[in-house]
C-alpha cells in the first residue's frame, strides 16, 4: 500500500514539474541597417522584440513598419566601445548623453524600450547608467541589459529605482553556423525548464533567421512558449536570475 502510495505521489510530482512553466522572449538586434533582414525578422511567427540602431539608415521606417505590424520597437543603443553619434561613452558629459539619448529617441519612432549596443565599457559607469535609467523612467519606458560585460551595472541601476527591466540570459549567434545556433536555442530551452523564463538576444544574419523560422513553431509542442517582452518583465518582476545575482538582487 504504501509502495503505491509512493509511486502515485512521485508520478504527480513528475507531472507538475512537466507542467511548470518554461518561457522565452527573444530579441533581435542590429535592425535597420537592410530592408531584406529587416522583413525577413518581421515575418517570424511570434513576439519577436525589434531592436533598432538609431543610426541605420531604415531605422525610422522599419520602426513604423514594426509597430504598425503590432511587434514591440527597441532602440539598440550604441555604447562604448562602440562609436557614431549616438554612442554614449564615458567621457561625454551627461548632457551630452541627454542629448544623444534625446536624438536616438526621436530616430526610432514608437520604441517602448531600449538595449545597449556593444557597451562593455559603457554599462561598468555607475553614473552614466543611473542616468540613463532615469531617463528611461521619465519616459515610461523599460530597459534591457544585453550584459555584453561581466562588469556591467546597468540592470542594479534599473532594479535600484523599481525601472521595468530584464537581463540577458543566452546570446544565439556568437558563432555563425546553423548548428552552434541551434545548440544556443536549445540550451535556452533546458535553461527555461530550470529556471522558468529564458532572455534571448540574437541578430537579423541569415543562419539565424534560418533556424528561428525551422525551430520557433516547433517549440509550444515541447511546452515552451514564447511570450512578449511586457510579459517576461511582469514574470521577472525585476529580479535577477541566480546567474546575475543572490536573492534576486543583482550584483
Amino acid at each position: 500500500m504504501w509502495r503505491a502510495l509512493l509511486l502515485t505521489l512521485g508520478l504527480v510530482a513528475a507531472s507538475v514539474a512537466q507542467a511548470a512553466p518554461a518561457y522565452l522572449t527573444l530579441i533581435i538586434d542590429d535592425l535597420g541597417q537592410s530592408p531584406a533582414r529587416d522583413s525577413r525578422t518581421l515575418a517570424l511567427p511570434g513576439p519577436v522584440t525589434l531592436a533598432i540602431m538609431p543610426d541605420t539608415p531604415h531605422a525610422a521606417d522599419f520602426a513604423r513598419q514594426a509597430h504598425k505590424a503590432g511587434k514591440t520597437v527597441m532602440v539598440h543603443m550604441p555604447m562604448d566601445p562602440a562609436t557614431g553619434p549616438f554612442a554614449w561613452r564615458p567621457d561625454l558629459a551627461p548632457a551630452e548623453l541627454q542629448n544623444r539619448l534625446q536624438a536616438a529617441l526621436r530616430a526610432v519612432p514608437y520604441a517602448a524600450g531600449l538595449n545597449n549596443h556593444e557597451g562593455s565599457r559603457m554599462t561598468s559607469q555607475p553614473e552614466a547608467m543611473a542616468l540613463l535609467m532615469g531617463e528611461l523612467q521619465q519616459h515610461g519606458m523599460f530597459f534591457v541589459d544585453s550584459r555584453t560585460s561581466a562588469a556591467t551595472v546597468a540592470a542594479a541601476k534599473a532594479q535600484a529605482i523599481g525601472l521595468a527591466s530584464l537581463s540577458r540570459d543566452v546570446f544565439l549567434d556568437d558563432t555563425r553556423t546553423p548548428e552552434a545556433i541551434a545548440g544556443q536555442l536549445h540550451k535556452a530551452v533546458a535553461l527555461a525548464r530550470k529556471q522558468g523564463t529564458v532572455v534571448i538576444i540574437g541578430h537579423p544574419y541569415s543562419e539565424t533567421l534560418d533556424v528561428l523560422e525551422r525551430e520557433m513553431p516547433r517549440l509550444k509542442a515541447q511546452g515552451v512558449e514564447w511570450i512578449p517582452i511586457r510579459q517576461m518583465i511582469g514574470e521577472r518582476g525585476n529580479r535577477a536570475t541566480e546567474a546575475h545575482g543572490r536573492g534576486g538582487i543583482y550584483r
